[in-house]
């Protein structure tokens, strides 16, 4: 990690840690020890990288939610920080924003370039050294009261990219991913506000941050092989990769979706409601 990143990462993690810290809102964590536990496998010194995914409630997800992590983590090395991608026409708008950025180790990502893309290649690059990359499988903000119901009038959590099916589907070691549920920042960051509040957030939301149990690590192989035996022989390179991405980024969602209604129930409510 250079100066510059580590110096970059410190200010952001201590100055969230610091808001969380404040009494200006209301925190609850559970299952960190699963994303502590994943970061301190010996398996990474041979090049086991560790993805963490979840829903995407707010624009302060990222990076308030590493204010969590201990300060330490900070220093250490871009192992034990995040990498993820971010929307060009959001974070890389200008040279003070790109450059802040990209040494806070987000990837300039391009909605509507699809998925053979630098910042992909470059997700899976990372992985394929160990690292840890997080990402957020719907691509944009979805606050929860714009979720669709299914059938039976449950919440359902928006589609994920096919990004997540190429990431997974391509690293050398399959990496271990860890599934996450976050509430409450939606209530503390709530899109379509007017400027110049739109830019501050609100005082006394309750925050959860939720880690889930790591996923099999054979899942994604184990899908990978499934899909391969059942391949036609007339089916194209392409129809297979596309269902290859499907598969995997559908199991995806699905643990994803399971984690967020053992936190807060089939109708996926927001506990600080």
């Amino acid at each position: 990690m250079s100066l510059r990143s580590a110096a970059t990462i410190s200010i952001v993690g201590i100055t969230c840690k610091a808001f969380l810290n404040s009494g200006l809102c209301k925190l609850s964590v559970n299952g960190l020890q699963n994303l502590v536990q994943a970061l301190e496998n010996a398996h990474r010194e041979h090049d086991r990288g560790v993805v963490t995914i979840s829903n995407h409630i707010s624009t302060l997800d990222d990076p308030v939610t590493w204010g969590i992590l201990p300060v330490t983590y900070y220093l250490r090395s871009s192992r034990f920080t995040r990498w993820t991608l971010g929307a060009s026409d959001i974070m890389f708008t200008n040279s003070v924003f790109s450059t802040f950025f990209r040494y806070g180790q987000v990837f300039e990502t391009f909605r509507g370039k699809g998925i053979y893309q630098p910042a992909v290649d470059n997700a899976i690059e990372k992985l394929d050294q160990g690292c840890w990359v997080h990402l957020f499988g719907e691509g944009k903000v979805n606050q929860p009261d714009t979720y669709q119901k299914d059938e039976n009038g449950f919440a359902v959590l928006p589609r994920f990219k096919w990004g997540i099916g190429r990431i997974l589907s391509s690293t050398a070691r399959s990496p271990i991913v860890i599934p996450m549920w976050i509430t409450g920042f939606d209530k503390l960051m709530p899109e379509g506000r007017s400027f110049p509040f739109k830019y501050f957030p609100r005082i006394g939301a309750r925050l959860s941050i939720t880690f889930g149990e790591p996923l099999p690590l054979d899942q994604i192989r184990s899908t990978q092989v499934r899909v391969s035996s059942d391949r036609h022989p007339e089916q194209t390179q392409i129809d297979f990769d596309a269902r290859m991405r499907t598969e995997i980024t559908t199991a995806i969602h699905k643990a994803i979706l399971t984690l967020g209604r053992s936190v807060s129930g089939p109708l996926l409510a927001d506990p600080s409601c």
